[in-house]
């Protein structure tokens, strides 16, 4: 019998990223990243794609190499993807993630910190992945 996997309704099931170079992009970013909030690498192409999940999201992260000729700096201010945010379990956490960060050597690109214009409650750290891509672990809390 098959496992079923079942998401909540409108939640990310899965998120696929091209990138520059699948094996540095991974070393030096991905793989602490990932791991770090709960993913674990559950399929394997070397030079092709890799696949991580996260069972308690219910959710998946893939990173394919990009192809050659569409190689150039990344925009997010262009159409497409412009950042992907993580929940965070506390600020306390956003703060552990920060320091980690650091220590990987990851670039960040806002330190953790109330952002008040992205909402009430509203706390995190941004940083960048090897090829420009923005992502962000946050924690917000909304008064009732």
């Amino acid at each position: 019998m098959a496992t079923v996997l079942k998401g909540a309704r409108g939640a990310v099931n899965h998120l696929t990223l091209s990138v520059s170079d699948l094996a540095a992009c991974e070393a030096a970013f991905y793989t602490p990243v990932l791991t770090e909030l709960g993913y674990e690498k559950v399929e394997e192409h070397p030079g092709q794609f890799t696949v991580w999940f996260n069972a308690a999201a219910v959710s998946a992260i893939s990173l394919s190499q990009a192809e050659r000729g569409h190689d150039g700096p990344y925009d997010r201010y262009r159409p497409g993807f412009h950042h992907f945010a993580f929940w965070a379990d506390s600020a306390s956490d956003v703060d552990a993630f920060h320091d980690k960060l650091i220590g990987w050597s990851i670039p960040v690109l806002d330190a953790p910190a109330a952002y008040p214009q992205y909402g009430p409650g509203y706390y995190a750290v941004f940083f960048a992945d090897p090829d420009g891509l923005k992502f962000e672990l946050t924690y917000q809390t909304i008064e009732a």
